[in-house]
């Protein structure tokens, strides 16, 4: 069994009302690498108490599922006998109602685009190494959401 950590820090600043919903929710997340994070609730959910150049939770949701179908993908593909030589992915999400009051990350695209040095994946040997890494992702795993792999040509 693996463990991950993060550490979640917000702190009320001077002349906010919290009471009244008028804070800041902008804060800092560390990971035990020595990477610090802005971060914020999204402005779609808290508007202007947003801090809109943070990553909002949904983001970080869209990216980590990106970040490790990616991740399980380069890992398949050299199995495979393939050389990626780059990956790049537009990755998009949608919150949707799913009961009354209820909000939730519904659907997830990743649209990656691989870029390939000597022999390149047929269609459907890049198709079988997308659904490979989509079912051995730990986070898409972990989650409920939809997930979509529409894969792309590079730019």
């Amino acid at each position: 069994m693996a463990k991950y950590v993060a550490q979640v820090v917000w702190t009320l600043k001077d002349g906010e009302d919290f009471a009244k919903g008028r804070y800041s929710r902008g804060h800092t997340l560390a990971f035990d690498g020595g990477v610090e994070v802005p971060a914020s609730a999204s402005p779609h959910v808290v508007g202007k108490w947003a801090v809109e150049a943070a990553v909002d939770p949904e983001e970080m949701l869209v990216a980590a599922l990106s970040n490790c179908h990616m991740l399980t993908f380069l890992h398949r593909a050299r199995l495979a006998g393939f050389v990626a030589v780059a990956y790049e992915d537009a990755a998009e999400g949608i919150m949707e109602e799913i009961a009354p009051g209820r909000m939730a990350v519904t659907r997830v695209w990743l649209r990656p685009a691989v870029t390939w040095q000597g022999t390149q994946p047929t269609p459907e040997q890049l198709d079988r190494l997308h659904h490979e890494a989509h079912e051995e992702c730990y986070i898409a795993n972990s989650v409920r959401t939809e997930i979509v792999v529409a894969p792309r040509q590079p730019a």
